[in-house]
């Protein structure tokens, strides 16, 4: 099932990234400038943040296997209304589309971490990301290598067959899962930002990813213009084929789950934040050009894929663990925030780009990490292995705390007891009598 569920995060991502590797692609073919066909990305994953706001709460309110499946059936429907798109303003708006029905990576997370026990999120999180990477990698070397062949449309018709045949699996394998929350629609909408105010490890697991996804998606954004310009003159494929070298991070991830599960986020994220610093002065080499600078972008993209995905394994163990009736919620308001920052750093990355080249994007990378790490430095720390105590459900999805809305300290944080079993008429007859059944009371 864990297969299935990471083969699932890999479609539904994967149709995020593969537009970073055909922007040259579709601007030829659409007769537009490469910035402008940038802006197909900025689309992308633009609608891929509303999805997470409109219906990733829903999570906590439909069945999984029925809202998984009408997901990925619309996301194939807006990938054939893409690869169709007879200019660029219809591809612009076919790919918003795709972005906000392409959400069911973030309703396998709530899913999958409740099938599992609390020890072992972090292993199966790394899993799930592991497929989620694959998709990622996979996408941008399919589809550079598909569109230099036959042409732009051709990975968004494919990518459609893939999500409809994924969606046909789904609705066989899924074990139906009963919702954890009979609250409305609006009062679901309403519920992240609440928990953004009470939950202080939500605010800073969101500012972390939210800085380090900006200078991911600046990067990839603006790899394929450094490739295709002057310094290089190569075509999409060496995107893919740079892209390809990451899938290491499918290794990687898994190992940071586990690392997670026995000593918690803190020290995975504090590691993956001084990675990010890393690779941005790495990839600052890449601006020479030639064979050393292919060099340095091979590895400083491939350190900057692995510490993002690590560090995102040790914020959503975090985020996980604050609330077991509310796990789709928590995963609205920490991807919202996450791909917040990735839309903007891919709309910013074109703009530093614009104006100070590679060695622009790489400053800005290098500034986004030192402020998550300024913040990291500044949280108190937990040695406690395991991220946080387990949280009570509610049947309602309802906050059921004393004082909540108000102190994060409330009395919500317990660990649950195993509840005893009763011992039977007879097992009480035989310690109050000795032997035999007990008299019944009159």
């Amino acid at each position: 099932m864990i297969l299935i569920l990471a083969v699932t995060c890999a479609v539904a991502v994967g149709n995020i990234y593969f537009p970073q590797a055909v922007g040259p692609l579709v601007a030829a073919g659409l007769h537009v400038s490469p910035d402008a066909a940038a802006s197909v990305v900025t689309a992308t994953q633009a609608g891929y943040t509303a999805g997470m706001v409109l219906l990733v709460p829903l999570g906590d309110r439909f069945p999984h296997r029925p809202y998984l499946v009408v997901l990925l059936a619309l996301t194939g429907l807006a990938l054939t209304a893409a690869g169709c798109a007879p200019g660029l303003p219809a591809l612009i708006a076919a790919s918003t589309l795709v972005g906000l029905a392409t959400v069911g990576a973030q309703i396998v997370g709530p899913l999958a971490a409740g099938l599992v026990a609390a020890d072992r999120q972090g292993a199966v999180i790394g899993t799930l990301l592991s497929g989620s990477t694959g998709g990622m990698l996979l996408a941008r070397t399919f589809s550079a290598t598909l569109g230099e062949w036959l042409g732009w449309r051709a990975p968004y018709l494919i990518a459609a067959i893939l999500a409809l045949i994924l969606a046909t699996v789904l609705a066989l394998a899924v074990p139906t899962t009963t919702p954890s929350s009979r609250r409305p629609y609006t009062a679901l909408l309403a519920e992240p930002l609440r928990l953004l105010r009470t939950e202080p490890d939500l605010r800073r697991s969101c500012f972390y990813q939210a800085a380090v996804f900006a200078g991911f998606s600046a990067v990839w954004t603006c790899l394929a213009l450094l490739l295709a310009g002057p310094a290089y003159g190569l075509g999409a494929q060496a995107v893919g084929m740079i892209a390809l070298v990451g899938a290491a991070t499918m290794v990687c991830t898994p190992l940071a789950g586990r690392l997670v599960d026995r000593y918690g986020p803190d020290p995975v994220n504090l590691v993956c934040l001084l990675g990010v610093l890393v690779s941005a002065a790495i990839l600052t080499m890449g601006a020479r050009g030639g064979t050393l600078g292919l060099v340095a972008l091979t590895l400083g993209t491939l350190l900057l894929d692995t510490t993002m995905q690590a560090g995102m394994v040790a914020n959503q163990v975090r985020v996980y663990a604050l609330r077991i009736d509310a796990r789709s919620r928590l995963n609205t308001a920490y991807m919202t925030c996450a791909y917040l920052g990735g839309s903007a750093g891919s709309w910013l990355g074109v703009r530093v780009w614009s104006q100070a080249g590679w060695w622009g994007v790489c400053v800005l990378v290098a500034l986004l990490a030192a402020l998550a790490l300024a913040r990291h430095l500044l949280a108190p720390y937990k040695s406690e292995k395991s991220p946080a105590g387990k949280r009570v459900a509610n049947t309602d999805g309802c906050d059921h705390r004393p004082g909540a809305g108000g102190s994060d300290q409330a009395a919500y944080s317990v660990s649950v007891p195993r509840p005893r079993r009763r011992p039977t008429r007879r097992a009480r007859g035989d310690h109050a009598t000795g032997a035999g059944r007990a008299p019944r009371a009159r």
